[in-house]
């Protein structure tokens, strides 16, 4: 059964006499608001159910070691369901973990014996919602749609990944963006391939050695998966009795794994059930927040809507934000400790800094926030777009709740001051490319916001109220995550807290 995504507009509602929208004058904004911006009117979409069989096998192979090369990590590793669908952590921790099956706070990642520096550069988005992007995945789109027609996921046409040149199609790609995602974690050695796995080989040899180490077959009978019965899974969804070495391949192996993410639909905010007519769905405070995002700065508001625009609140295009840069970098500046965004894929230099605009949908939980993972909270994002100045130079200076030592994944550690010494440069470097494009024109983001404290109050709580009660509950939860008795082979990660309490 397909989930399909169906609203009507609260103008609409409200003559269907499902709703009185005139109670209060704030009402009556917000009303209008809706039906001038037509922010009710979202495409359908055929998306897959959580119970189809593909689905279900993809949710087994989200959660299994056996796909990390050196059996220590699985997809689920960052990207938990209970976690926001990310992993709760500022910067990733993927293989060379402290507890394989630790995920969220608590998980270090080791050299050797020695705790050590998170090794993935960037912070790890969230996999809810993964069919409604249409252009492209990843914070620099390396991942993207090369014909988008919205409403498709990438299922329309070409799609460019890192196994092709910039604006070339990957002919292997597969059928949407989700599964061309999907191909490409387990191919690096910080997140998912280890450092000794299919090391100095191409990332489609990983790939079929996986496959044939879940298939059990060829090359991957020397891992020794053990006992498995990953043939029948996929021959249950994909029918057939076929043979291990035909059926098991990493294209199926992605699209089940895409589909499952896929199935993870959580639109049913506060806000969508205000904006289809009940008008008790949000508070006032959230309301009044509400007004602010969708006017313009120049008429008192805060001109959110500028780039988080749509059902999925993101307008899908790189725009320079200036979030404070931490962790190791993608390799760029003079000492590689920097990381350019946009510009390493398109080589632009308008690019350099700029990222893809996140979704905003369920970000209650799926913090921390930004490409660096730099931003603790809500208040924090908002307080950024007031003033990006005073916002970097509270981070460098560790001061006023903004720097390192606040985020939670190193506010313990002794020396959290001195983790990461060129972010000062890096973000400064940031700040210096926007504030160009502020001063150019060039730039969505508004230059010092006059926002009192009441009404970044207000933009937080409605940046609340766009987040789906099932993602705050274990139990809604529930049909994503495999039970023990579903476990296909030993190699499942069970994920636990560092209290030692199930996720």
């Amino acid at each position: 059964m397909n989930n399909k995504i169906i609203s009507l507009p609260l103008a609409l509602v409200s003559i269907m006499g499902l709703s009185a929208c005139d109670d209060t004058k704030l009402d009556k904004e917000l009303s209008n608001i809706i039906e001038d911006q037509n922010l009710n009117d979202h495409p359908q979409r055929d998306l897959p159910s959580i119970n189809d069989d593909i689905a279900q096998l993809g949710k087994k192979l989200f959660f299994t070691k056996a796909l990390g090369g050196d059996f220590d990590s699985a997809c689920v590793t960052c990207h938990h369901p209970v976690l926001g669908g990310g992993d709760d952590l500022s910067l990733s921790v993927g293989v060379s973990s402290n507890d394989e099956d630790l995920l969220g706070l608590g998980r270090i990642h080791m050299d050797g014996a020695t705790e050590s520096l998170p090794s993935v550069p960037r912070n790890a988005p969230t996999v809810f919602n993964l069919g409604l992007w249409d252009n492209s995945l990843f914070h620099d789109s390396r991942v993207e749609s090369l014909n988008v027609v919205e409403g498709t996921n990438g299922a329309s046409g070409d799609i460019r990944s890192p196994d092709s040149t910039f604006s070339t199609a990957d002919n292997n790609a597969g059928r949407n963006l989700a599964a061309a995602q999907a191909r490409f974690p387990v191919t690096s050695a910080d997140e998912m391939r280890g450092f000794t796995f299919e090391a100095g080989n191409s990332n489609q040899d990983v790939r079929d050695h996986l496959a044939a180490r879940i298939g059990n077959y060829g090359e991957g009978i020397a891992d020794g998966i053990g006992a498995n019965t990953w043939l029948t899974e996929f021959q249950t969804a994909f029918g057939g009795a076929t043979a291990a070495e035909d059926l098991i391949t990493y294209d199926r192996i992605a699209h089940a794994l895409a589909e499952y993410e896929r199935s993870m639909v959580f639109t049913d905010h506060p806000w969508q059930r205000y904006m289809d007519g009940d008008e008790d769905a949000i508070s006032e405070t959230a309301k009044k927040g509400a007004k602010l995002f969708f006017t313009t700065p120049e008429n008192g508001g805060a001109g959110c809507v500028a780039c988080h625009t749509g059902q999925l609140f993101t307008d899908e295009k790189h725009h320079t934000v200036a979030y404070p840069q931490i962790g190791i970098g993608k390799g760029d500046g003079t000492d590689g400790s920097d990381d350019f965004g946009r510009f390493r894929e398109t080589g632009d230099a308008d690019d350099k800094y700029a990222f893809r605009t996140a979704s905003l949908l369920n970000i209650k939980v799926t913090g921390p926030y930004s490409h660096s993972g730099s931003m603790p909270t809500l208040e924090s994002v908002v307080r950024h777009y007031v003033n990006q100045t005073k916002s970097t130079n509270d981070f460098v200076a560790n001061q006023n709740g903004m720097g390192v030592c606040n985020l939670p994944q190193f506010e313990d550690m002794t020396n959290c001051a001195t983790l990461y010494p060129n972010a000062e440069d890096n973000s400064r470097a940031a700040l210096a490319k926007l504030k160009a494009e502020q001063t150019a024109g060039d730039s969505l983001v508004p230059e010092n916001l006059a926002l009192s404290d009441s009404e970044v109050d207000q933009l937080v709580a409605f940046l609340e109220a766009l987040t789906d009660p099932c993602v705050e509950d274990r139990e809604c939860l529930a049909p994503w995550i495999p039970t023990a008795s579903q476990s296909v082979d030993n190699h499942q990660l069970n994920p636990e807290d560092a209290e030692g309490n199930a996720l």
